[in-house]
């Protein structure tokens, strides 16, 4: 530990100390002027800039953060695949951690971490099942390879071993060859998270952040307002 309290590796001198590490986010103001009257509207406007940046990974990866009923957290990356004036889209098995969680209790909170942008959105809200068929309708989008792999795969589930799960896969695939219509899994599909709030986050200098945010004053309200939050 140093004078100072902080604590270093003590395995490894060199290692380096989050503590030390500053960056200085330089962009242009974020004003409500600038927003779409709909924060879907103003994430499509982001998604598509986002999209467009080559310094961005899948622009559509999100942390997506659940809870148990008694408030243990849990949270995990996965890949946008719909979004739209509804909610935003995600599928998983519904066996996995976050199934079961949401499940149990369906407040939920969604991330897209554009950092090299220095922009952020966090959207939370509810989630709840997508219908079947729109379910079956995505998978069939699916590589054959990623149909195999929601079967293969009893998401978050202990296995003893790699080799378990590549054997099960290759089960899979000598019993669906390529070109051969593979089923939909029963405990595999989709999660709609229907936005509560939603909020832009735009980096500045000295930690002087824009983060406005959508919020509706009920539920039930149509209309949206913009309030700024302080950094």
């Amino acid at each position: 530990m140093r004078q100072d309290g902080s604590v270093t590796d003590a395995l490894d001198p060199d290692a380096l100390d989050p503590a030390d590490m500053r960056e200085q986010y330089r962009t242009m103001e974020l004003t409500v002027a600038d927003l779409a009257p709909e924060p879907v509207e103003q994430f499509a406007r982001w998604f598509k800039e986002t999209a467009a940046s080559p310094a961005i990974h899948e622009p559509n990866a999100m942390v997506v953060s659940t809870a148990t009923p008694d408030g243990r957290p849990s949270s995990r990356t996965v890949l946008l695949k719909h979004y739209d004036a509804a909610g935003f889209v995600f599928f998983t098995n519904y066996g996995s951690r976050k199934g079961r969680e949401l499940d149990a209790n369906p407040y939920v909170a969604l991330l897209f971490p554009w950092h090299p942008l220095a922009r952020q959105v966090i959207v939370t809200g509810r989630a709840a099942r997508v219908g079947r068929d729109e379910t079956v309708a995505y998978f069939r989008t699916r590589p054959h390879g990623s149909q195999l792999g929601a079967w293969a795969s009893h998401q978050s589930q202990v296995i003893e071993s790699r080799a378990e799960l590549l054997a099960r896969y290759g089960e899979l695939a000598a019993r669906y060859p390529e070109r051969e219509q593979v089923p939909v899994p029963p405990e595999w599909g989709g999660f709609r998270v229907v936005p509560e709030t939603v909020e832009f986050w735009q980096g500045h200098e000295n930690r002087l952040h824009d983060r406005l945010r959508y919020v509706r004053d009920t539920p039930e309200a149509e209309t949206w307002r913009v309030e700024r939050l302080s950094p």
